[in-house]
């Protein structure tokens, strides 16, 4: 086993993108994004429109991704083309670049801590903390890691809290946050005015599946039935990444959607490693090919959302009743 300096050096070949490559992946899921939406407007029977609709939303996960990994500096950088491009996808899916960069990087800054402020991730509670807590505190606590909360992802975790509540807190450093408010508020007035049908199936639907499956995926990485985490200042990076992040394990077809995002854990160790290289850094380093697992199954889902309270005296993670 290397030691945590070692194993963060042994990823640093595979931190490199192959430009081209972004490239490609840019184009091709840009291409298959605005086809898929494009289809969603056909004047076609409604199920053909609904499954069109569902394979943009996820589609938008993918291109989602590639604007992660952008906000990281990992691929694309230095691109104006690709900055204009993908800051204004994140206005689109209500992540603009000056909240997520924010918040994005505090949680990896504090990485496999839990975290009561949720800052960039769903907030974790200690079973004390959340016994000493005021009820309102206790409610609000419960609501944000509610099943229906997540599903609701679009209103709940994204439009009020990517956008509203940062705005409301500092309205001048997030300027951008407002212009994806108005973007939507738009969006959704015109379409309602002109065409109802595309509001539904090419903005609406797309948006919820993306922004449901999205803030599930980011749940589960890090809160899953064997998850461990550290107490601030205990230091140990690399370890903290492998013990508070999961691996879910998908076939291809998935893979391709939600763009290697179930190789978590490798994505916590080194996060220049471009998402397209990250099944590749899993198989070339030993100490990554024994991640925590969680599935994306009934019964993953099950085990998963169940947890609400860490237990720092056995170290797991708990429902409300403590088991």
């Amino acid at each position: 086993m290397r030691t945590t300096s070692e194993l963060v050096r042994a990823t640093k070949p595979f931190a490199h993108e192959v430009r081209w490559r972004s490239w490609l992946h840019f184009w091709s899921t840009l291409a298959t994004l605005v086809g898929l939406l494009s289809s969603t407007s056909l004047e076609v029977p409604w199920w053909l429109r609904f499954f069109g609709s569902v394979l943009a939303g996820l589609t938008m996960v993918r291109m989602f991704v590639i604007y992660h990994d952008h906000q990281h500096g990992t691929i694309l950088r230095g691109s104006v083309l690709a900055d204009v491009l993908l800051s204004a996808y994140g206005m689109l899916l209500l992540t603009p670049p000056s909240i997520w960069r924010r918040a994005h990087h505090y949680h990896h800054s504090h990485n496999g801590q839990h975290q009561a402020t949720g800052i960039g991730s769903f907030a974790v509670m200690t079973t004390l903390a959340f016994a000493e807590a005021s009820w309102r505190r206790r409610f609000a606590y419960a609501l944000g890691r509610h099943p229906l909360t997540i599903l609701a992802g679009y209103v709940t975790v994204f439009l009020y809290g990517m956008c509203l509540h940062p705005l409301l807190l500092r309205p001048r450093k997030h300027a951008d946050a407002a212009l994806a408010l108005l973007l939507h508020a738009t969006l959704v007035t015109v379409l309602a005015c002109i065409a109802p049908a595309m509001l539904l199936w090419t903005l609406l639907l797309p948006l919820g599946v993306a922004t449901a499956l999205g803030s599930y995926l980011f749940y589960a990485q890090h809160n899953f039935p064997d998850a461990r985490f550290q107490e601030r200042g205990a230091g140990n990076y690399a370890a903290a990444a492998l013990a508070g992040s999961s691996y879910i394990p998908m076939n291809p077809v998935l893979r391709w959607f939600t763009g290697n995002i179930g190789y978590h854990h490798v994505h916590h160790i080194n996060a220049r490693i471009p998402f397209y290289r990250l099944a590749e850094a899993m198989a070339g380093l030993d100490e990554l090919q024994s991640p925590a697992v969680t599935t994306l199954s009934p019964h993953g889902f099950y085990r998963c959302l169940r947890l609400k309270l860490w237990d720092p005296d056995r170290q797991c993670l708990v429902n409300f009743a403590g088991r």
